[in-house]
């Protein structure tokens, strides 16, 4: 899964939006395939196939831009988007970043406190009552 950051594939890909990419075999690439790949610099993009040079390198370009991305080689794809979620990269981003990392922590221990917390203090009354119903010599 890859996060959507730039509204360079508007309307297919959708800022905010999750896409999940499938690795394929970049021979089987057409023009007019959304790919998503590996920009110079470790950066991830993806654009749609406008042309297939004769020596295999892919030119790419983003839906709504106006200029063509550099050429790209085939060993830079890391695969096709297959679907996309709308807005829950919002989600993945700000559970990436420190202050949401803290956020979410601090939700997951209220939370397992609220579910584990209530058992403690029932469970606890309930054996102080088979106590008390021992000690009066009656059975459980």
């Amino acid at each position: 899964p890859y996060t959507v950051l730039s509204g360079s594939m508007e309307p297919a890909y959708h800022v905010g939006a999750i896409i999940y990419v499938k690795e394929v075999d970049p021979d089987t690439l057409k023009v007019k395939d959304p790919v998503t790949f590996y920009l110079n610099g470790g950066t991830v993009a993806t654009h749609r196939i406008i042309e297939i040079l004769p020596d295999g390198r892919l030119v790419t370009q983003g839906d709504a831009n106006d200029t063509p991305d550099d050429p790209i080689h085939k060993n830079q794809v890391i695969g096709k988007p297959i679907f996309q979620i709308p807005y829950l990269g919002y989600l993945s981003n700000f559970l990436q970043n420190q202050p949401g990392r803290s956020i979410a922590l601090v939700a997951c221990v209220f939370l397992v406190s609220v579910t584990l917390i209530p058992d403690l203090i029932f469970s606890s009354d309930k054996k102080k009552d088979g106590e008390k119903k021992e000690e009066n010599g009656e059975s459980k």
